[in-house]
C-alpha cells in the first residue's frame, strides 16, 4: 500500500477534528498515548458493561476498571492485581479470595468485599443481565459471602478448578468486573447507564463520542499511594477509531497513533518505510503475535440443508485452509488442525485428537465434499448443485470491522462457489453482528472464534458446545455458547464426556484421551469448522513511547483491547 502525502495531510486534519477536545486541556502529544479503536462506540454515554454491546474496550477496562488477577501468557501464572491471592477446598467447590488493602474508587470510597459481593449478586439475581461474564457467574455460583472487608468466599454449584482464571483472571479478553456498590445500589443493572462512570484504575473518564474516548490520569490513584505500583507515565490515554486499515496506517506513519489494530504485512512494511520507529511483536517476518482465539466457520444446525451433518462435513472437505493462510493471512499463521489454539501447552490435547484421526487436513478434498453433497440427493446443474428445483446456496455473515474477517470469508465463498455451492458473504456492522446475528442464531453460517477459551487446558473451549446451552433460534445463546444450536444424540454424548473433563483437576493425565473421545462427535457432526490460527500484526510506535510488549520484552501479550492493558500502560516510558 502506498501512503500518499496528500492522504497523510488529510488524515492529520481528520485526527485534529476527531480528537478535538483531547489537546484543548493542555496535555501535550508527548504525554498522550493513543490506541486504535476498530469500531464505532455505539452509545458513548452508556458504561454499563453488563448489557449487550461494546461498553468496555474503548478504554474503560484498560484504564478505569481493574481486574482481580491477570493471566500472564508468558509464565502461565495469575498475576495478582486488585486481589492478592486465593485458596480453594480440595473439591474446588469453594474459593476464598483475598483483596488488596488500600484500594479505592476514584471518588475516594474504599473498594472492598462489599463491592465484590454486591456485583456478584447483581449478576446472580437479575436475569435481564445478558453479558457473557455475568451469565457465567450466574451459572456457576451458588452463594457469595463477605468474610471480612478484604475476604470473599464463593461457593459453587459444581466443582470447577478453573473458576478464578475463568471469571477473574483475564484469560480471554476480559473478566467479571466489580462495580461500586455505593453508586449501583438501588439501580436496575439491566438498564442503568452508569454515566459518569468511575473505577479503581489510574485513569478517570474525561469525554467520549462515537469515534473516540479520552481518559485522564488520576494522580491520587490508590496504587501509587499504597506503593503497589508507580503512577503510569502517560498523562492521557485516547482510544481513537481509525476508520480502517488504510486510515490507521496513515495515522501510524504520521505519529498520530501509538498502537494500531491488525494490519496486513504489506501495510505494515509500508508503515515502517514511512516511519522506522514503528515495531511489531517480532522484529522480522511474520511480525505477528499468535492470538488465542482460533478462527472458525459457525454453522446454524437448525437451518436446512445445514441441519444435515453430512452437508456440514461436505463444507469442511471443500474448505482449503492452506489458501486461507496464504491469501487472507499472507502466510503469517497456520491452518488449524482442531478447534484449539495451537499453543505449546495445548499440544497434549491437540496431539490426542490428531492421533485418533480427527484432525483436519490443511488441504481441501473438494471431490470428497462433492460426493457427500451428491449422496444427499443434490445434482450439479451448471455452476451449482440443485435439488427439487432449489439451488444449493448459503449466506455467510461476517463482521465488517476487520479486513482479516472479510478476506477470510471472501476466500471461503470463492472455494464454495467453485465446488458448486452458491455462497455469498453478508458483511454486517460490528454491533449488529455481536448483538443480533450471532447470539440469536440469525445466520446460516458465520465467521467467528466462538471456540475461544482454552489456552492451557481443553475444557474452556469444549464446554462452549454442550447441550445445556442450546436455545431456540430467536432466543439469546447464553454467553455466546453453542450459537450453532448443536443438539441430538451425538451432542449429548459429547456433552457427557466434556462434563467429566470439567470435574477433573488441571493436569489430570486421563484428560487427553477423554478429549479425543469427545472429539469424535465434533468430527462426525461438524457444528463448526475450524479454519486457521489467528495472528495479529499490531504496529506499535516508539516515537513517543517505549516499553511495548514484544517477543523480546514478554511481560504479557500485546492485545491492547483486553482487560490486561493496565500492564501495558504501566510499562510505557517516554521515548525522550
Amino acid at each position: 500500500m502506498k501512503l500518499k502525502t496528500t492522504l497523510l495531510a488529510s488524515s492529520a486534519l481528520a485526527f485534529a477534528a476527531m480528537a478535538g477536545t483531547a489537546f484543548a486541556q493542555d496535555v501535550s502529544r508527548e504525554n498522550t498515548v493513543i490506541f486504535d479503536l476498530d469500531r464505532t462506540i455505539q452509545d458513548p454515554e452508556n458504561f454499563n458493561w453488563m448489557t449487550p454491546g461494546t461498553k468496555r474496550m474503548h478504554g474503560a477496562h484498560q484504564t478505569m476498571w481493574e481486574p482481580l488477577f491477570i493471566l500472564n501468557y508468558g509464565t502461565g501464572a495469575l498475576d495478582p492485581w486488585l486481589a492478592t491471592g486465593f485458596e480453594s477446598n480440595a473439591e474446588s467447590s469453594e474459593f476464598t479470595i483475598s483483596l488488596r488493602d488500600g484500594v479505592e474508587w476514584s471518588d475516594g470510597e474504599a473498594f472492598n468485599a462489599d463491592d465484590v459481593v454486591f456485583t456478584t449478586n447483581l449478576a446472580m439475581t437479575n436475569e435481564e443481565i445478558s453479558s457473557r461474564e455475568a451469565s457465567t457467574i450466574r451459572s456457576q455460583v451458588a452463594t457469595v459471602e463477605k468474610i471480612d472487608d478484604l475476604t470473599v468466599k464463593f461457593t459453587l454449584n459444581n466443582p470447577n478448578p478453573r473458576f478464578i482464571v475463568e471469571n477473574f483472571g483475564v484469560r480471554i479478553f476480559g473478566s467479571f468486573l466489580i462495580m461500586p456498590e455505593h453508586i449501583w445500589s438501588g439501580e436496575n443493572a439491566a438498564t442503568f447507564t452508569f454515566n459518569l462512570p468511575i473505577g479503581t484504575g489510574p485513569y478517570t473518564f474525561s469525554s467520549a463520542a462515537s469515534n473516540r474516548a479520552i481518559w485522564d490520569r488520576n494522580d491520587d490513584w490508590w496504587g501509587a499511594k499504597t506503593g503497589f505500583m508507580d503512577l503510569p507515565a502517560p498523562q492521557r490515554v485516547i482510544f481513537l477509531e481509525s476508520g480502517g486499515e488504510e486510515s490507521r496506517a496513515q495515522l501510524m506513519a504520521s505519529n498520530q497513533l501509538d498502537a494500531a489494530q491488525n494490519v496486513t504485512i504489506g501495510t505494515f512494511e509500508a508503515i515502517q518505510a514511512q516511519n522506522p520507529n514503528v515495531i511489531a511483536w517480532h522484529d522480522g517476518y511474520p511480525y505477528a503475535a499468535s492470538d488465542p482465539c482460533a478462527r472458525q466457520l459457525e454453522i446454524n444446525t437448525t437451518v436446512a440443508p445445514w441441519d444435515n451433518a453430512n452437508m456440514r462435513r461436505a463444507v469442511a472437505h471443500i474448505i482449503d485452509r492452506n489458501q486461507i493462510v496464504n491469501v487472507a493471512y499472507e502466510g503469517t499463521t497456520e491452518a488449524s488442525r482442531t478447534m484449539f489454539a495451537q499453543y505449546g501447552s495445548m499440544a497434549p490435547f491437540i496431539d490426542a485428537v490428531v492421533e485418533a484421526g480427527y484432525g483436519l487436513p490443511a488441504a481441501a478434498d473438494t471431490a470428497g465434499g462433492q460426493a457427500l453433497i451428491e449422496a444427499e440427493g443434490w445434482t450439479r446443474d451448471g455452476d451449482y448443485y440443485t435439488k427439487d428445483g432449489e439451488t444449493l446456496s448459503v449466506n455467510i455473515h461476517v463482521n465488517s470491522a476487520s479486513t482479516e474477517y472479510t478476506r477470510t470469508i471472501d476466500v471461503i465463498v470463492e472455494q464454495l462457489q467453485r465446488a458448486g455451492v452458491d455462497a455469498r458473504a453478508v458483511p454486517v456492522e460490528n454491533g449488529v453482528f455481536w448483538g443480533e446475528v450471532l447470539p440469536f442464531g440469525g445466520f446460516e453460517m458465520s465467521y467467528s472464534w466462538l471456540s475461544c477459551g482454552s489456552v492451557n487446558e481443553p475444557w474452556a473451549s469444549m464446554g462452549r458446545y454442550t447441550v445445556k446451552d442450546v436455545v431456540p433460534v430467536g432466543e439469546r445463546s447464553p454467553g455466546f455458547n453453542n450459537t450453532s444450536r448443536w443438539d441430538g444424540p451425538g451432542a449429548e454424548a459429547y456433552s457427557a464426556i466434556v462434563d467429566d473433563i470439567a470435574s477433573r483437576q488441571l493436569g489430570d493425565p486421563e484428560v487427553p484421551a477423554l478429549v479425543a473421545e469427545a472429539y469424535q462427535y465434533l468430527d462426525a457432526e461438524m457444528p463448526f469448522i475450524p479454519l486457521a490460527q489467528a495472528a495479529k500484526l499490531l504496529p506499535m510506535n516508539t516515537t513517543y513511547w517505549t516499553g511495548w510488549p514484544t517477543a523480546d520484552n514478554y511481560y504479557n501479550h500485546p492485545f491492547f483491547w483486553w482487560n490486561h492493558t493496565h500492564q501495558i500502560i504501566h510499562n510505557l516510558e517516554p521515548a525522550n
